[in-house]
């Protein structure tokens, strides 16, 4: 096996550990990348954009870093992917669209500097549904991000290439953002591990909707002490970013590697609203149950989601409006349909269905609260269905149950949003197909250190973190 396949299937902790000690370059790391993606990317079209002497030059630069080898984060030019909805100076930035097509921004989102300043180097950008809509990684300007686990089938989204990136090894870490679930659903779709962390720990923008809760961006790795890590590179206050904050004193990688026990956990296949298919809801829950080896008890508990469909109806189109009203106003017919349809809701709102979603949402929050007065840990599955056919934009049923919206089967994800809480998706599973099936697990507001914690016991338990990267595999004949 050549040097660079022997790099590219070992850990990013793995490797930051050989640029700590010396045994192993930057340069070295961006050659094994650039390698791995020129042989498996064709078959999944994860990262269309490559920024091959952006990432050289970084490199070129690594010795004036300002970061200390031993602080928190510190990846010492390990390469990474950031997905097409951040700016990456002087970098083809498109958000999935047509508009932006040929966008090339001279500044950086406050994350992509972030990491770089601490040693991530960007080697390429990760494909993303059109401005983040919709949870089958496809647009007009790059086309479709198929599964490597069977590559006629989706990835999920809108974080799916940078899900398919590390689940084939083209790259050590990828960043993500989530709004109703576009970091925890391609994660569950391609077996890696993604995080929704809790609102401020990335600081994120500049954006119109800065002091939104709703979307947050986060991590996402092959297993979780490298997901730790990677939010740990992201974490960090920028006044910027009015909603940002510090980081933990204990670093997320150290919560990771010395995870607490939960001593009561609640799981629910389906959050009380929410048809889901059998097999894999008998996979999450049998997942889920494992915990129980680590003395933790294991109930059918769910705090009372109801309602949460239309809050999530009216905040989402609402910040529709905040972020892309202007371009609706300009470009309209330039926007694919769902996000027309989304912008179109939100102006017909009134003020009395935007004041009563703020209030049941506020509700809502409380109920959660309740809930881990009593259980340290919310778990569920993180998808309704396994991967479907890449064709097939979004899932409109399931038996006899048929969705209103393309949005309405992320019901599991979305609805985690409204708390606020922090979120992860952890393989926990396949089904008899073969394809992957993800355990959502939840953790209490801003405990974010302690669910990495349980998720990281979890992984141990079920021993599935060693089964990416893959080469891309063909649909079955």
């Amino acid at each position: 096996m050549a040097e660079g396949d022997v790099l590219i299937r070992r850990t990013a902790l793995e490797v930051v550990e050989l640029l700590r000690k010396g045994e192993v370059t930057p340069l070295e790391l961006i050659d094994a990348s650039l390698a791995r993606i020129r042989a498996v990317d064709p078959a999944v079209n994860a990262l269309p954009t490559m920024c091959v002497e952006h990432a050289r030059d970084h490199a070129r630069r690594m010795g004036g870093s300002k970061v200390e080898r031993g602080a928190p984060g510190w990846l010492g030019g390990l390469p990474i992917a950031i997905k097409d909805l951040m700016n990456v100076a002087g970098v083809r930035s498109t958000s999935g669209s047509p508009i932006f097509a040929d966008f090339v921004p001279e500044t950086s989102d406050i994350q992509v500097e972030t990491l770089e300043r601490r040693g991530g180097i960007v080697v390429a950008r990760s494909n993303t549904s059109e401005f983040g809509a919709g949870a089958n990684t496809f647009n007009e300007v790059f086309g479709k991000t198929r599964n490597p686990w069977n590559t006629a089938l989706t990835c999920g989204g809108s974080s799916g290439g940078s899900a398919v990136a590390l689940a084939t090894g083209m790259v050590w870490l990828a960043n993500g953002s989530d709004l109703g679930g576009s970091l925890r659903i391609p994660a569950s779709y391609c077996s890696v591990v993604g995080m929704r962390p809790s609102p401020g720990w990335v600081a994120h923008g500049p954006a119109h909707n800065a002091f939104d809760t709703l979307a947050v961006s986060g991590p996402m790795a092959r297993n979780v002490p490298d997901l730790a890590l990677m939010l740990d590179a992201m974490a960090g206050f920028d006044p910027r970013d009015p909603l940002s904050r510090p980081p933990p004193r204990r670093s997320f990688l150290e919560r990771a590697r010395r995870p607490g026990k939960p001593k009561k956990a609640g799981f629910s296949a389906n959050l009380g609203f929410l048809p889901v298919d059998p097999e894999v809801h008998g996979i999450a829950e049998a997942a889920a149950r494992k915990l129980g080896e680590a003395g933790a008890a294991v109930e059918t508990a769910a705090p009372d989601f109801s309602g949460a469909r239309d809050i999530f109806r009216v905040l989402r189109a609402q910040r529709y409006v905040t972020s892309l009203g202007p371009l609706y106003a300009e470009h309209r017919p330039r926007l694919k349909p769902e996000i027309v349809a989304n912008i179109e809701a939100g102006l017909h709102l009134t003020t009395e269905e935007i004041g009563r979603a703020i209030r049941e949402r506020e509700a809502l929050y409380q109920r959660v609260v309740k809930f881990f007065e009593s259980y340290d840990l919310l778990m569920t599955p993180t998808v309704i269905v396994p991967p479907f056919d890449v064709d097939q934009r979004y899932v409109e049923g399931i038996d006899e149950h048929r969705f209103e919206t393309y949005w309405d089967w992320l019901g599991l994800t979305y609805a985690v949003t409204l708390t606020g809480c922090p979120a992860l998706s952890l393989p926990c599973g396949f089904t008899q197909g073969g394809l992957p099936v993800g355990l959502q697990m939840v953790g209490r507001p801003y405990g974010d250190g302690e669910l990495l914690g349980y998720a990281a016991l979890l992984e141990q338990a079920l021993g599935l973190a060693g089964k990416t990267p893959i080469d891309p595999q063909p649909p079955a004949r």
